[in-house]
Parts: structure tokens; C-alpha cells; sequence
């Protein structure tokens, strides 16, 4: 048998007490807030939390400030952003650590923003990134089991959520231009989990969410009454008013009245987001259709934990097509193992042809991940070399799940969306899930 080799990170976390980690995770938030010189204190702050829609809804968020004239920054899973200037995020986590996030905010203030829009992850919490951000403006989006593993168990996982709730009700008064900034909260009224969230003491408060779907607060201020999904558009109405946008899938209609809520509570009414809510752009990699003039869907997308791409089926529901065909893998070797066998079964029960492949493995046999995504399939009832196929590489899998394809099929490929890399034992390598998927349908040689 092989010896385990640990990494830096893995010793510290096996012999490190929790609470020391605890402590120096909290000193070194509060020494890069003030080595940076306070940033925040210089930025109206929107935090994004939850399990899913985190990024698009940061996303989001600054396209609709953008359109109304205001300059902004983000952090995201997905990528960054100060002023004009966007990169990819190939740090492979939602919040950075706490040097690297102060210094973000400091270049956002050099660069005159007036907003930055921080994805705030549960992990990020768990280990105080959130310490030393002034911020005015929290968004809850939905809270399903995730790094369940990491964290200890579910509740352990909700909590650190809440945590940065309670931390902004204990902020003191900010003052920009002579101006307090208001704090303000938006909850999904449709989230189990509402109540807890919206329960936090900050005055300004909106709940928005679907009248047709279980409501978890009496009261759901911007609701989403009608919605009709397309397939080059979806259509809704907030009281009576009608949206449209390119973005498909209801997922995708949350994380937009997700983010005209976060801009509602900053001055900005509903009645005034109709023009924006119209030039709102795809998110990357996210329910991403590429088109290079075949006669069937591929659709690539970020999707890798279970509500996530449950959320995907029910959006393809939506779109007329004759079969499924579902590549997926299960992203993070060494975490939330549990969601494998899920994944699997999901693709499995919900897609006529499911292909087996790598994703992300780092540290861990790939095989070992496959596998078990595979049984989820096989339980579901579908069988190795009829609608089950398991394929190491997944360029050639994907070559291969794109060569099934007739005409009014969908093929749905999942986990990677819009990343550059790979991670894989011993550090990363160059990928581009959209770019090999072109060449697929084309019949042409991908570089990656």
C-alpha cells in the first residue's frame, strides 16, 4: 500500500489545534485589513453567500450598478474585476485569503470604484476572510448540503453562513463622502432556511422569490409572479411589470431578482432595472450553449453539486429535445465524497446516455472518484457500455459523448464551465471544456 504523502496545508490542518488555527486565521484578517489601510471602510461592500448562484449573482449585481453609471469590483469563483479590467480566477477558490482580498479592495479604491462585490464563501467564513470587510449590503441565495466533509456536518456549514450576518449587524456606522451607507439585507423567501437569515437584527430588509413555489416568510417584497423560459430567453413579471433576458433556466431568474434586489436596497427601484435587466450578459460557463451550427444542444456548465444540477434538468426541461446526453465527474478529490454516488444518480435518473469522466481530482486517483459516480448511475439503472460509459480522459470523453449526438439531442457537459485548468496530483493543467467541445462538433483538433 502507498504511503500517503501530506501536502503543507494537510499537516498543519492534522496537528494544528482548530482554536490556534482559529486565532491565527483571525490575527492575520485583521493585520492585512489594516496593512492595506482599511479598504473597505472606502467601499460600499455587497457580500454574495450561499450554496448556489454566488458568482453569477456577483455577476449580476455589477452589471446592473454598471448600467446606472456607478464603477465596480468583484471577486468571484469565476473571475475579477476592478473597473474596466476582468481576469480569470484560477485560484480555484471562491474568497481569497485575506492578504490577497485586502489588496483587491485597495486596487478598487485606487481605481475610483465606488462598489465591490464580494463572494463570500462558507470556507472563507470558517477561517474569518470575512474579518476586516466593512460590509453594508449581505445576499442570501439558498443553503443545500456542501463541504459538509470540511466542516463537520451541516449545521457546523449553515452556521459559518450566518455568521457573516451577524458579524455586519455588529459593524459600526460607516461614513463615505458624509454620507452613512445603510445596511441591508436580501434573503430567498423560497429557501428553507429563510427565516434564520432574514431573522438577523438589520433594519433594511427584502425578501425576494416565486409566488408559485413554497414560501418560507409571509412576506416576499420582489416576487416573481409569471415566467415563461425560451430557448434563447427567459420572460417574468415583478408586480405587473414584464423582464426579459437572454439568461435561461429558472436558476438563472433567481440569481437576477437576486441581484435587482441587492440593487433595490441601495436606491435603485425595480420600475428602473427593466432596460438593464434586458442587456444582462450570460454568465461564463454557465449554462453556456455552444453553437458552431449543429443540429443538436451542447450546453456547458459550472454545475457540480447536487441542487445545482438538479436546477440544470429542470431548466432543460424547458427547452424542447429529443435525448439526454450527461458528462459529468464529481469536481474536488478529497471532499464531499458523499455527493458522488448523488451525482451519479441524478445523471443517471434524469438523462438517457450518462458518461463517466475526470474532473478535478487533485491529490486523489481519479479512478476511485469515477467510480463511485458510476455506481450512483448504475443504481439508477443505467448499464456500462449501453447508456453508462466510463472514459478516464475526459477530452475523449467528451469527444465521445459529442459523437452520440443526433439531431434534437442535448448534450449537457458539467463541472468545469469556464475554467482554464485542471487540478490534478502534483498542481494543474491548461483546459478549456468550451474549446474542446467546438472541435468535437467540428471534427477539428483541440490544442488542450
Amino acid at each position: 500500500m502507498d504511503k500517503k504523502v501530506y501536502t503543507m496545508k494537510e499537516l498543519i490542518k492534522k496537528f494544528v489545534p482548530k482554536k490556534i488555527l482559529g486565532v491565527y486565521h483571525r490575527i492575520m484578517a485583521i493585520f492585512f485589513a489594516w496593512f492595506y489601510g482599511q479598504p473597505s471602510k472606502k467601499l460600499i461592500v455587497i457580500g454574495v453567500t450561499g450554496t448556489n448562484g454566488k458568482s453569477s449573482t456577483v455577476h449580476l449585481i455589477s452589471e446592473l450598478l454598471e448600467s446606472k453609471g456607478y464603477k465596480t469590483g468583484y471577486t468571484s469563483t469565476i473571475e475579477f474585476k476592478i473597473g474596466k479590467k476582468k481576469w480569470e480566477n484560477t485560484k480555484k477558490m471562491g474568497m481569497l485569503g485575506r492578504g490577497n482580498l485586502q489588496k483587491m479592495m485597495r486596487d478598487m479604491v485606487k481605481a475610483e470604484c465606488t462598489y465591490a462585490i464580494i463572494e463570500t464563501s462558507s470556507e472563507g467564513i470558517a477561517q474569518s476572510r470575512h474579518i476586516g470587510i466593512a460590509y453594508d449590503t449581505l445576499i442570501f441565495t439558498n443553503l443545500t448540503p456542501e463541504h459538509i466533509e470540511s466542516h463537520g456536518g451541516f449545521e457546523n456549514y449553515k452556521n459559518a453562513k450566518l455568521e457573516v450576518f451577524k458579524y455586519l449587524k455588529k459593524l459600526p456606522k460607516k461614513i463615505i463622502k458624509g454620507k452613512e451607507i445603510k445596511r441591508g439585507i436580501a434573503v430567498n423567501g423560497n429557501d428553507k432556511y429563510a427565516n434564520e437569515f432574514y431573522s438577523v437584527g438589520v433594519a433594511n430588509k427584502i425578501v425576494y422569490g416565486f409566488a408559485n413555489e413554497k414560501k418560507y416568510l409571509e412576506t416576499i417584497n420582489v416576487e416573481v409572479q409569471k415566467l415563461s423560459i425560451q430557448k434563447n430567453k427567459s420572460l417574468f413579471t415583478i408586480d405587473n411589470m414584464s423582464f426579459s433576458t437572454s439568461l435561461i433556466g429558472e436558476f438563472n431568474i433567481y440569481n437576477i431578482v437576486a441581484a435587482m434586489s441587492a440593487v433595490n436596497l441601495l436606491g435603485t427601484p425595480i420600475n428602473d432595472l427593466k432596460d438593464s435587466v434586458n442587456l444582462l450578459k450570460p454568465v461564463p460557463g454557465r449554462i453556456e450553449f455552444i453553437d458552431e451550427g449543429q443540429n443538436f444542444n451542447v450546453i456547458v456548465d459550472f454545475g457540480y453539486e447536487p441542487a445545482g444540477v438538479n436546477a440544470l434538468y429542470k431548466a432543460i426541461s424547458r427547452i424542447e429535445h429529443r435525448k439526454i446526453i450527461h458528462l459529468t465527474g464529481s469536481a474536488g478529490g478529497g471532499r464531499d465524497k458523499a455527493r458522488r454516488e448523488i451525482l451519479g444518480n441524478i445523471a443517471g435518473t434524469n438523462a438517457d446516455i450518462v458518461v463517466v469522466t475526470n474532473e478535478d481530482p487533485y491529490e486523489e486517483n481519479p479512478r476511485t472518484i469515477i467510480e463511485a459516480v458510476a455506481e450512483g448511475a448504475k443504481k439508477a439503472g443505467k448499464i456500462l457500455q449501453k447508456d453508462l460509459y466510463v472514459i478516464d480522459d475526459r477530452k475523449k470523453a467528451i469527444h465521445f459523448a459529442i459523437g452520440l449526438a443526433k439531431e434534437g439531442d442535448v448534450v449537457l457537459l458539467t463541472g468545469k464551465g469556464a475554467e482554464s485548468m485542471m487540478a490534478v496530483k502534483g498542481g494543474t493543467i491548461p483546459w478549456d471544456e468550451r474549446e474542446i467541445a467546438r472541435k468535437a462538433i467540428s471534427g477539428g483538433v483541440d490544442k488542450v
